[in-house]
């Protein structure tokens, strides 16, 4: 499937599995820790740096986020988890609507999961990961914000990384900077490639 990532548009915003969009068209969700910069890559992917909104309260997000690409490609952003400044109350809430949406039973074609190179292997991160092979759905690791590493030091830090993970050998891993475009390119194309691999016209 070819697809014109710059011809995104903001589909709209649920906070129950209910009020998704029709499970016609690929889907790609976005997980990861709050400010991991989900929606960042967004604005990288489609090249406009106004369509998702970046917070700079963690946590701040508390619905799943549509957006289509292309009108051929759904990409949902899911809620953060790890939030610090929010009350239990409110990380519950939020847990409960990333679980609802895995348990939905909706056709995900493909898992885009952030992870901030600076930082060692979260709790959550580590969970999620595990939900994901244990449930054979399609994944990507996205490393973030690698445009604080040098060219050598982030061949150390990935290195490092993929120990401290034991992230498996077909895993498929990607190190971008959303703020510079640093591997954007690089994770459209593999976004194309597997949805041509998995016969998607």
């Amino acid at each position: 499937m070819k697809v014109n990532f710059r011809n995104t548009s903001f589909w709209g915003t649920v906070y129950d599995t209910s009020s998704c969009p029709p499970s016609d068209k690929p889907e790609i969700v976005l997980s990861g820790k709050s400010n991991v910069g989900k929606s960042s890559l967004i604005n990288a992917l489609s090249d406009n740096k106004k369509l998702a909104r970046v917070s700079q309260t963690p946590g701040k997000t508390r619905s799943v986020v549509y957006f289509e690409v292309d009108k051929k490609l759904y990409i949902a952003d899911l809620p953060g988890y790890g939030y610090a400044k929010v009350s239990k109350e409110l990380r519950d809430t939020f847990s409960k609507i990333a679980d609802d949406y895995f348990a939905s039973g909706r056709p995900f074609s493909l898992v885009l999961h952030l992870i901030d190179i600076r930082h060692s292997p979260s709790k959550e991160d580590v969970a999620m990961l595990g939900y994901l092979n244990a449930t054979n759905i399609p994944y990507f690791v996205v490393f973030t914000k690698c445009d604080k590493f040098s060219k050598q030091e982030l061949q150390k830090r990935l290195k490092d990384l993929n120990f401290e993970y034991g992230f498996q050998e077909d895993a498929i891993i990607y190190a971008i900077s959303s703020s510079k475009k640093v591997g954007i390119e690089d994770l459209r194309a593999g976004i194309e490639d597997f949805l041509c691999n998995i016969n998607i016209e």
